[in-house]
Parts: structure tokens; sequence; C-alpha cells
């Protein structure tokens, strides 16, 4: 009897393991990520208690001492290791101190694209503990200004091929008193003065700790601009502590020191910056950084550097999985992609071609106060939902009304939450532990991301802005983005931006922007319904020169459609779901449309034979 009693019990033991993958598939997964999720929570803890307080800084020193004759930057035929990074930034900081007027703490606004100088410039500004606004150097003029403008910075530097991007705006900046340094030898403009040579003279010795001794958690670290619903590009304020959780992003995901990652997204923006530079802080890896993004180059680089560690948006991928197929294909050392944004049958298409790479999709935004991994792997989705991630970090999937482009509330004013396997607006809780910071110099703005009493009377949540679903299986899938963001070449573009560039022109009265979506392209291309004003004819040269002047390339309508009139909602708002609807066909279209021609710089007619060439494939956008 005890032999068949123990018999029962160990066979009951042998079937565990089989019941739980065939009723509960993912079990394993989800105890690994509870794991790791506690394995973050106690080194974030750890690292708080710390006195003095510990930065994302002091984890670049600790590197440093650790292994100072390490690659950290390599860029082109350049390389610099942890020692010599940690030494060109300390003769950017000294440098820095010798400027009049300028004091340690000031924010300063770093115009740069993908450069050494960009992280040298960023750990020397660490050192003096000065907040850092990280411009995109895509734009000009009157967003330049504005982004500049939000930061209250008192010094920009900028890279010496963004002179005349300077030069643009330089009056403004004089009459704000801002001291402008250009990352070159020489500058013989007015105004601008040349930063190299002070730096090549100024001293490599370490800056002392008191310097930074006036940060706290709360202090703002670094100003990242984001697109919003309405208006100019928003500064999300990104404080110490905030920046202190990104360390974490490429470590929990299995990134170590003997890694070495591609970093070709830009560093302005939150992907390039958290996971790729931050990131590689933390692991104490090689980064191979690019100046832009080419799908030409980007497995030579990847075979010539021995890569095992990518970056992508959703287009990244896309971008690659277009490019002529070649034998050597899998012929790399790249093991993991982390990103977000790739759609399912690019993922599969991906991963069929170039090899076994882990695909490890993730959702954040950058001002956001919550977020999703797919630890679990599963094809098109952005992350799986558990009850510890819930707790720690209370969210929801809330009814949105698309059409009237607003939340559902009960007869209680509450808010409704979304059943399972139906799609619903993301809202997280404002909490201690995930608290929404906000945009600098924007309450208005600030004020709109916050959602009161959706679950009950008097609590507030962060509206994300995302349009989610979660499936029975609890995974949560992305479906859409609300209001008046779409998302073109991976950047979110405002389409409130857009419209009033376009009527700064000489020609347009009124313009809708919107997003349509094309047939084998990832996200919205840009377009325009827009009335042209009385006694004035349409010239596409004219609003050509004037896209090109003020919008950087993915925020350029490629289409533009005349109407007599901009439709109108009952509160005044532009009607956008019909015109966005109807895209760009011209055999369904009797309005006028015209296409952005960049040979001929122009917008010229859209005719059915462009329109066929599009929707084949035959011409990109």
């Amino acid at each position: 009897m005890e032999i068949y009693l123990v018999s029962i019990v160990l066979a009951s033991f042998l079937l565990i393991p089989f019941v739980l993958k065939t009723f509960y598939p993912y079990v394993w997964m989800d105890i690994l990520y509870f794991r790791d999720l506690l394995r973050i929570l106690v080194r974030f803890v750890s690292r708080r208690r710390r006195r003095p307080l510990f930065f994302v800084l002091d984890r670049f020193l600790e590197q440093t001492a650790a292994r100072p004759d390490k690659p950290f930057i390599v860029f082109g035929d350049e390389s610099f290791t942890y020692a010599s990074t940690d030494k060109r930034s300390n003769k950017l900081a000294h440098a820095l101190q010798t400027l009049p007027g300028f004091t340690a703490g000031d924010t300063v606004a770093l115009f740069m694209g993908n450069e050494p100088a960009f992280v040298f410039t960023w750990l020397a500004l660490a050192k003096l503990g000065s907040p850092v606004a990280l411009l995109n150097h895509n734009i000009r003029t009157k967003s330049l200004l504005h982004c500049f403008s939000c930061s209250k910075a008192k010094v920009l530097i900028a890279a010496a091929e963004l002179k005349e991007a300077v030069e643009d705006v330089l009056p403004s900046l004089i009459e704000q008193d801002v001291t402008v340094l250009l990352m070159t030898e020489h500058c013989d403009t007015p105004g601008i003065q040349s930063f190299c040579r002070k730096v090549d003279e100024a001293s490599d010795a370490p800056l002392p700790r008191s310097l930074r001794s006036h940060l706290t958690y709360k202090s703002p670290a670094v100003y990242i601009y984001t697109s919003g619903t309405t208006g100019l590009p928003k500064a999300a304020v990104v404080n110490q502590n905030r920046l202190l959780t990104a360390l974490v992003i490429l470590s929990s995901n299995g990134v170590s020191a003997s890694d070495v990652i591609y970093v070709n997204l830009p560093l302005y923006h939150t992907a390039g910056f958290f996971v790729g530079f931050i990131g590689g802080i933390e692991t104490g890896s090689t980064l191979i950084l690019k100046k832009k993004f080419s799908a030409s180059q980007f497995w030579d680089d990847c075979r010539k550097h021995r890569v095992t560690v990518i970056q992508y948006i959703g287009e990244v991928l896309r971008y690659l999985c277009n490019t002529p197929k070649r034998d050597n294909d899998r012929e790399h050392k790249v093991r993991l992609a982390i990103g977000n944004g790739v759609r399912a049958e690019i993922w599969r298409e991906f991963i069929n071609r170039f090899g076994n790479i882990e695909v490890k999709e993730f959702y954040a935004s950058t001002e956001g106060n919550v977020g999703f991994v797919n630890y679990a792997g599963k094809i098109g989705a952005i992350g799986r939902v558990n009850f510890l991630h819930k707790k720690l970090f209370p969210y929801t999937l809330i009814k949105y009304d698309t059409e009237l482009d607003e939340v559902i509330r009960d007869s209680n004013g509450l808010c409704v939450e979304a059943p399972k396997g139906e799609t619903g607006l993301l809202v997280s809780k404002i909490t201690d532990i995930a608290p929404f910071v906000g945009y600098a110099q924007n309450e208005a703005q600030t004020e709109k991301k916050r959602l009161r009493n959706v679950l009950k009377k008097g609590d507030l949540y962060f509206n994300s802005g995302d349009l989610m679903r979660i499936d029975t299986d609890n995974f949560i899938y992305f479906q859409d983005r609300v209001g008046d963001t779409f998302r073109w070449k991976g950047e979110n573009v405002a389409t409130t931006e857009v419209s009033d560039i376009m009527t700064l022109s000489e020609c347009l009265k009124e313009a809708n922007v919107y997003g349509v979506q094309v047939q084998g392209h990832e996200g919205r291309v840009g377009m325009a319904a827009v009335t042209v004003k009385e006694e004035v004819q349409f010239d596409g040269g004219k609003i050509y020169k004037h896209v090109v002047g003020y919008l950087p390339s993915y925020a350029r309508p490629r289409f533009i459609r005349i109407q007599n009139t901009v439709e109108l909602t009952g509160t005044f708002k532009q009607m956008k779901l019909k015109l966005v609807e109807q895209g760009f066909d011209p055999e369904q279209i009797q309005d006028p449309l015209y296409i952005l021609n960049d040979s001929e710089k122009s917008y010229i007619p859209l005719t059915v034979q462009v329109y066929n060439s599009i929707i084949s494939g035959n011409t990109k956008l």
C-alpha cells in the first residue's frame, strides 16, 4: 500500500509540469518575470538608499573604475574607452566653468546629432549637476526657438554642421542673453563662440562631487521633446529618479558587459537615449554609435563590429526586411533585438530571414508612468499583463469614443472599463511609485494628460493617448493612437503644429492635417485638406518651399487635398475621421489632389498612375 501511495505522489509531481504547460502555458515565464522584477526593485531600492545620492553618472564612474580600457563608444573608425570618455567629459565640464555667467546647475540645451561629442557633453553636464534639453537636430526656426525656450536654458551647445540653423534664430537667442557655443575650432559669426579649442586646452581632472550636491531625485535630469495632440513639441521632464529607473532596461533583458550594442536611433529620443546610451552605462557594454540609421549598411556594420544587441522601432525592422536578399543575411552575431512598434507580420519575416534573433518588444512613453515587456515573446504583443505588475503600477483600459475623441462615462460620471478582447484607452494611476511629472513650462498640456474620476471619485490617472486590447491569454496589443497625433518614420507628428505652419504660407487659409494609412508602410503618412485664400492661386512650388523650410521631412504632408471649406464638428474641431477613411485615391475623391515631389521641389497633381504606383509598392514614400 505504501509503495502504491508513493507511486501516486511521484506520478502527481511528474504530472504537474505537464498540467501547467497544458493549461497555464506561460506560468514559468511569469515566474521568471516576477523574479526579474523583484531583482530590479531590490537593486533600485538599494541605490535609492545610498548616501551620498546615487545617480546615473555614478554608475558610469563605477564602470570607468571597473573597466577603464574597455571601448565604450565606437564611432566609425574612432574608438573611445570608458577612461578616455571620462577624461574628455571632464575637459568639457572644466571649459564650461570658464564661461562668464554660467554656473554649475544651469540648464543647457544640446543641439547635436549622434556623435561622440553628444555623449561627452551630456556626461560633462551631469558632472556639473546641469539639466540638459535634448533638442531634435531636425527642427528649425519657430520650433527650435520654442523648444529651447521651454527648458529655460542659459546655454546652447550645437554641432558644427548645425551652424546655419543656429544663425537663423541667433537674434532671438542674443536678445535672451543666451551663450551660444559651436563645436568647432573657429567661428566668425558674431554671437557664436567656437568651443573645441577651449575644451582641448582645459584640464581633464575629475570634477568635485560638491558641484552636484544640490541635486535630489526630483531634480530634472533631461528634457526630452514629445509631440502632443496640439501645438508645438512639449518638453517632457525626466527627473533623476526616472533616469535611475532607466538604467535597468537593458540589464533586465539579459544584456551584459560582454554585449556590443548597435545604437543607430537618435540620442535625442527616448529609445536611443534611455535604452541605448543609459542602458549601456548600466551594463558596461560597448556602444557602436551610428550617425543615422542606414538599412543598406546595417548588417555590414553588425558584422564588422561583432554586434550582439540591436535596437529598433517598427520601421527599422521593416526597412531591413525590404533590403535585397543576400547570401550572408544570417551571418552575424546579433542575438537580441529590443524595441517597440513592430507589426506581427514584419516580426515573423524578420526572424525567418535573419535568423533566430530574440525580439523583445516593449511599451513605454517618455512622460508615461507605466510600461509593458513582452517577456514571453508572443509575436504581435507589446507585453503581458499580470497581477503583480498591476498591483505595483495600477492601470486599466477604459472605453473611448474615437469619433467624439473623448472617454465614455457612466451615469455616475465614472469611466467604463473595457472588457477583455475589446479596445480601450490605456490609463495608469498616478502614484508615488508611478508619478507623472509633466511638461516644462506647459501646465495646460500637463493637465490634459491627467484624467480624474476614472474608477472612483477623486482618483487621478495618466492618459496615455494609446488604444490597447488585452486578449484572453493576458497579452496586451497596441491598436492605435487617439487625438491629433499620428506616427510616421518613427516620429510622432502633431497635426495642429503642422496645420499652424502650413497656414503661415502665402496662399493657404486653413489646413486640416491628418495621417492616412498606405499599404506596405508602417504608421500613417501625413495628408492635409486645405482651403486656398480668396483671389489667390494654389502654388505647389511655394508651398513646397514653405513646408521644407519649417518642417522636418517626417512631418511634411505628402498629400494635399484642396477643399472649398474645412468641415468642423459641433464643438468647432476639425473633422478628420471621414477624411482619414477616404484616403488619397484620385478616383474616389473629386477634390484636387497633390503629392509632394522632391525632385521637382513642388506639390504636383496626384494622378491615377502615381497613385497605383504607390499602392503597388513601386513608388516609396
